[in-house]
């Protein structure tokens, strides 16, 4: 198997603008996001839906968890920096967390704030 390519700084910043990752952000050589939760329950059941999408890909966020945030950090560690699977992985869970039923389907949603988009 052929090692991941390994994106420099400046080109982490133009990957996360062609991928629409307005809300991940580079810093110290993660490619990383905070989300914002109602509350303790979401943000349990936040970091269940990350640890599940993140398994399925066998590619592993660091997460830092308190009450009502979470922070997720990517970077590929064996390839040693932010590569394609970080991009992929971040752009699969934005999908999956901020997901909500669409306006007039079958399915009302929650009426509480939930995961926050920014």
């Amino acid at each position: 198997m052929s090692k991941a390519m390994v994106y420099s700084d400046d080109e982490v910043g133009a990957k996360i603008a062609e991928h629409g990752l307005k809300d991940w952000y580079l810093e110290d050589g993660w490619l990383r996001r905070k989300y914002t939760t109602d509350g303790w329950p979401t943000t349990l059941m936040l970091v269940n839906a990350i640890g599940f999408v993140a398994e399925a890909a066998w590619h592993h966020p660091d997460l830092s968890v308190t009450w009502g945030k979470v922070w997720v950090k990517l970077k590929t560690h064996s390839a040693g920096g932010i590569t394609d699977k970080d991009f992929e992985l971040a752009k699969k869970i934005e999908e999956v967390v901020l997901w909500r039923p669409p306006a007039g389907g079958p399915l009302d949603g929650t009426p509480n704030k939930f995961v926050k988009a920014g």
